[in-house]
């Protein structure tokens, strides 16, 4: 990706309306790239899991960030649960991984909370390296409660939210 092409894509906040276009996105993600790292039973179930019901809720409130070429493509996203300080979902379309968009998207949803948060995800294992290189750190490794109705093997992070310099 040239640097041109990085300065035509924008981020605005998402919102319900944008859910159907971030699962698609979402659902293709887990497909393409997360197969690396789970079996594809896993990934079948993974793939197959609707949105959250809290999505509407958490997007109506601001939670989340999306990234757009300027054809108006959907390029990434990223969904922060807000009171419960946790990072719920981040996914860059594949085409554009390793672009520097993940960590854009990670830093404009981390500025949505106040500052000195401790921030926490349940890491995908083919994101821990991602989150690592962000400053988060392992607590341990476990398994998520997917709202799917399966457990995914993670990782646990956290990283304390930079205070306001004064």
């Amino acid at each position: 990706m040239s640097h041109g092409q990085a300065q035509a894509i924008r981020l605005r906040p998402a919102t319900p309306a944008d859910i159907d276009a971030l699962w698609a996105l979402r659902t293709r993600c887990v497909r393409e790239v997360c197969r690396s790292h789970y079996s594809p039973a896993v990934i079948a179930a993974w793939a197959a899991s609707p949105a959250p019901a809290a999505y509407p809720r958490l997007l109506g409130g601001g939670a989340g960030v999306l990234a757009e070429a300027a054809d108006g493509r959907l390029l990434g996203f990223a969904v922060a649960d807000l009171e419960g300080n946790e990072i719920d979902g981040l996914f860059v379309d594949p085409e554009h991984h390793g672009a520097g968009l993940g960590g854009r998207l990670l830093r404009a949803v981390e500025a949505k909370l106040p500052p000195g948060t401790r921030i926490h995800v349940a890491a995908a294992l083919n994101a821990v390296g991602f989150y690592q290189a962000h400053g988060y750190a392992v607590l341990r490794a476990g398994r998520y409660p997917h709202p799917g109705g399966f457990f995914l093997d993670c990782v646990f992070m956290a990283k304390q939210v930079a205070l306001a310099v004064r």
